[in-house]
């Protein structure tokens, strides 16, 4: 079997896709199948879908925001623990040198 090559999606398109599995009226697969999905491409929407509203959380699910916010955060932090670290350097120099 071929591999896919890999595309990207708007999302306007995920949405619209999400929402036709919510409806009910026709199958995950049926829908992946339509839309040229991969079925399981289409659940992991579907589920973050679920998480980002609110329905459905399990306790390591993050929301879209929430992991933005980490990403930021986690950026946020490494920049911080340098600066430290070039300030304990400089420290250590500056201490060395007026001995």
């Amino acid at each position: 079997m071929a591999r896919r090559k890999r595309r990207s999606f708007s999302a306007e398109f995920r949405a619209e896709a999400v929402r036709l599995c919510q409806v009910g009226d026709r199958s995950i697969a049926k829908i992946a199948k339509d839309l040229d999905l991969t079925e399981t491409v289409l659940r992991e929407w579907v589920r973050a879908d679920e998480v980002n509203v609110g329905r459905e959380k399990p306790p390591e699910a993050l929301t879209s925001t929430e992991r933005d916010e980490l990403v930021r955060l986690r950026r946020e932090n490494k920049r911080l623990q340098m600066e430290r670290d070039i300030l304990k350097k400089a420290a250590a120099f500056f201490a060395k040198e007026s001995e």
